[in-house]
């Protein structure tokens, strides 16, 4: 016989019996409170999250301030950033300056320096052989002097007529002749002594001379050699010591070199970097390469061996930006790169920006930013634009 707890419906039938049982029954009753327990607490959360204060931001600020997401903002300020820009390029003198032969030139006799020597302005760097000119020029010497004394005979003359005119033993005609050769034989004087002097210059010029102080970079003349005008340079100098290093950069960089910029050059080769100062950013950029030269002045010392200046390296530039302290507060989308920060209001706004330089102190925001503006530094990725936030201001670094 089949023992169990059973019971039976509320009618009566001969042919049907229900069997239940009552663990499972107990079961299932504490299974349907709890989904009621569930629903009951999800229905109250929506309908406290539905009610929204009418006092706007101040009941915000108040009691339900903790209900806002809360943010680390920033005030980065604006400071001198240093934008360093590494590039290489030749080295050279600044100003190159090439020395020929000022006159009609002839056979050198002495080289008087050599590359590398410092010279000052007017020294005789070499000298041409000139025994046929200083003839020419005692030639002329000598008929100076015969025409001062054609001028000193001439003026004698002309003084005795004078005295004797009032007598009249000579007449007016005479004087005024004798005055006119006395005019004619200063003039003969004036004539040979330019003539001589002509004669001179030109021997003066047969002595090659330095037209500044300066480094002689090359010499292109020995002894022996048949020199004229057309002999090209002989020496080339680097007119006061002063070189320069010629360095390409991109169009981008080259827009943020000013004039006045400080520089480091390091030749190649050595560890030893010399400072100098950009003194020209070349206007036109090359439409193949997309590059300019920058030229930067610096100064070659007596003791520094110019052949080891060969090409370098330059660390330029400073620009005035306003300054975000953590990589994490640049965001980027198909729209660029940007920046949440929190409004009057505690209301999320976007900022567009433009991005300088990155480093391990942080980033550097050229454009996009006065400085002053609350930077959201954590959390940016789930912002929204309009959203209110309960902003947590961190000092800037």
């Amino acid at each position: 016989m089949l023992r169990m707890n059973r019971e039976t419906t509320g009618f009566e039938s001969s042919d049907t019996l229900v069997v239940v049982d009552r663990s499972r029954r107990r079961r299932t009753a504490m299974i349907a409170a709890a989904v009621a327990v569930v629903a009951l607490l999800l229905a109250l959360f929506f309908m406290r999250g539905s009610q929204e204060p009418a006092g706007g931001d101040g009941a915000g600020e108040g009691g339900r301030g903790g209900q806002l997401p809360s943010v680390t903002v920033v005030v980065p300020g604006r400071t001198q950033v240093a934008r360093t820009m590494v590039a290489s390029g030749a080295l050279a003198a600044r100003r190159d300056q090439p020395v020929g032969v000022p006159g009609e030139g002839g056979q050198v006799t002495r080289v008087l320096v050599d590359a590398g020597s410092w010279v000052g302005q007017g020294q005789v760097l070499a000298t041409i052989e000139r025994s046929v000119q200083s003839q020419e020029a005692a030639q002329l010497a000598a008929q100076v002097q015969v025409a001062r004394a054609d001028a000193q005979l001439a003026a004698n003359e002309l003084q005795r007529a004078q005295a004797l005119v009032a007598r009249g033993f000579v007449s007016k005609a005479d004087v005024d002749r004798r005055s006119a050769a006395r005019d004619a034989a200063a003039a003969r004087v004036r004539v040979a002594v330019a003539q001589l002097n002509a004669a001179r210059a030109r021997i003066g010029r047969l002595d090659i001379r330095a037209p500044t102080s300066g480094l002689v970079l090359q010499r292109s003349v020995e002894v022996g050699q048949v020199v004229g005008p057309g002999s090209g340079a002989l020496f080339r100098l680097a007119r006061g010591g002063e070189m320069e290093m010629r360095a390409r950069l991109g169009q981008q960089d080259i827009s943020a070199i000013r004039v006045g910029m400080p520089a480091s050059v390091t030749p190649i080769g050595t560890s030893k970097s010399v400072s100098g100062r950009i003194w020209q950013v070349s206007p036109i950029i090359d439409p193949q390469s997309r590059q300019g030269e920058v030229r930067i002045a610096i100064p070659l010392r007596a003791r520094d061996p110019p052949g080891r200046l060969r090409r370098g390296e330059d660390f330029v530039g400073s620009n005035d930006c306003a300054a975000a302290s953590a990589e994490r507060a640049v965001l980027s989308d198909a729209r660029g790169n940007y920046v949440y920060i929190i409004n009057a209001k505690n209301e999320v706004e976007r900022r567009d920006v433009e991005v300088g330089t990155v480093d391990d102190s942080g980033v550097t925001i050229a454009e996009g930013l006065s400085g002053q503006e609350a930077v959201v530094l954590s959390a940016g990725p789930f912002l929204t634009p309009g959203q209110k936030v309960a902003p947590k201001r961190q000092a800037a670094r």
